[in-house]
């Protein structure tokens, strides 16, 4: 299920890897909606690590519900599951292959943070990102001073070439019938 109001946009999904794709997909959408475009590349990546830690961590099953939300100059996204066991950052040694998604989560935001559910039913994991304003069209008119000169745009220049001096194919021997050995 997904909903959104203006600012807000809720989706409600099993983590499984072919539906974090979906989700990332779904978040980079709505920030292009929002013109957050420089956040997309942070926020996909945290919400996909949030999703994974659904998805190898989470018990009794993989439901979870992904919240965007954009509200004063701050982008917020969370992650919140049935699972209580709130998360820990780790560690990871340097040979290991998975381990590091929430040091990446902490990398890429402003802040982050894991809280249990108000109904004491799972717990809410959630990272921001400050959002920068958009920048503001001119107040007044702007105006060139008449002592500045106007410069004319470069002209093209065309160069002729003769297409009977370009070569259009180079003929280039096969031997046809010979085969390996």
């Amino acid at each position: 299920m997904i909903s959104h109001s203006r600012r807000h946009c809720v989706v409600e999904l099993q983590a499984l890897p072919a539906r974090i794709g979906q989700v990332r997909r779904i978040v980079s959408a709505q920030l292009r909606h929002w013109q957050l475009d420089p956040l997309i590349d942070r926020a996909a990546l945290g919400v996909t690590e949030l999703l994974s830690n659904v998805h190898r961590h989470a018990q009794p099953d993989k439901v979870c519900i992904v919240e965007i939300e954009l509200r004063l100059g701050r982008l917020t996204v969370s992650v919140s599951d049935g699972d209580p066991r709130l998360p820990v950052v780790r560690a990871a040694d340097a040979l290991e292959t998975c381990g590091r998604g929430l040091a990446l989560v902490e990398a890429v935001s402003e802040a982050w943070g894991a809280r249990p559910r108000p109904d004491g039913t799972g717990k809410v994991v959630w990272f921001s990102l400050r959002a920068a304003p958009a920048p503001a069209a001119p107040t007044s008119t702007v105006r060139i001073g008449v002592n500045k000169p106007v410069r004319e745009p470069a002209r093209a220049v065309l160069t002729a070439v003769d297409a009977q001096a370009v070569p259009v194919a180079v003929p280039v021997p096969v031997p046809v019938g010979t085969g390996p050995g």
